[in-house]
């Protein structure tokens, strides 16, 4: 799943962390990869636009925004993403990791954590880090550890019936055929498909494909199409339809969403 690299990025820690609590945020420009790499610290990962993502072993973790990825010590891992991406990243030492879960997984974040999350990158701590800044860090791990764990965003499946569908869907998110007409696809019944949906899953295929027409939509809005075409072109037959369920999956309407996320 992971796409061809244009651009190497270097991790940005060997053997150390400046401090053991750490924050850094980037931009990067589409068809990024920090190659696949370990460290002795947890890492959670924020995109502020844009998606990340994280590729370990055979398990693909990815969040847009609302949603951020935790990655326990000693992981060996992969990151990368298709689109332009500002993201930051919270470096823990391991000592500091027990509460947070032992495996990775994306975490819902609260409006509290996400503020925190944008005054940390308006004005980022120093180094070293003073008292006050110290505190505030401290305050959102301590809200991390609070956050509820949803597995991954977008999950996947090497199930030889349901994963082709998936990567089907995954290179045509637009893809107007219906849930009958992708089980005649590959030879086998809708019933068997939706089984398998919530098994590997642990959501229907219907959500699963809502879920990455939203991804697509994060970037096209943030190239600027208006929320029309970027309807039409994920296969919806009005933009009324298209907002509809952007709200549904993201809690506020496309335009909305550009103007708090792009603002920056």
């Amino acid at each position: 799943m992971q796409p061809p690299a244009q651009h190497l990025k270097i991790p940005p820690f060997e053997s150390a962390l400046p401090s053991p609590i750490f924050f850094r945020s980037a931009c990067m420009p589409a068809h990024a990869t920090y190659p696949r790499h370990r460290h002795a610290w947890g890492e959670f990962v924020y995109s502020y636009s844009g998606v990340m993502e994280i590729e370990i072993a055979q398990h693909h973790y990815l969040a847009p925004p609302q949603y951020g990825i935790w990655l326990p010590p000693d992981m060996e891992h992969v990151g990368f993403n298709r689109h332009e991406a500002c993201h930051c990243s919270l470096y823990l030492a391991a000592e500091l990791c027990a509460a947070l879960p032992a495996v990775p997984c994306a975490l819902t974040l609260s409006p509290l954590i996400r503020a925190l999350l944008e005054e940390l990158r308006s004005d980022p701590p120093s180094q070293p880090q003073t008292p006050e800044q110290q505190r505030l860090l401290q305050v959102l791990v301590d809200k991390l550890t609070q956050a509820p764990h949803v597995g991954s965003y977008l999950p996947f499946s090497d199930d030889p019936l349901l994963g082709p569908v998936l990567r089907a869907l995954e290179a045509n998110p637009s893809d107007p055929r219906s849930l009958p007409q992708l089980a005649h696809t590959a030879n086998t019944t809708e019933r068997t498909l939706m089984r398998r949906a919530q098994r590997d899953l642990g959501m229907s295929l219907v959500e699963w494909r809502q879920r990455l027409k939203v991804i697509e939509a994060l970037a096209l809005l943030e190239r600027g199409q208006s929320v029309e075409t970027i309807g039409l072109d994920l296969g919806y037959s009005s933009a009324s339809a298209f907002i509809s369920m952007f709200r549904k999956m993201m809690g506020t309407t496309p335009d909305e969403y550009r103007r708090r996320h792009m603002a920056g």
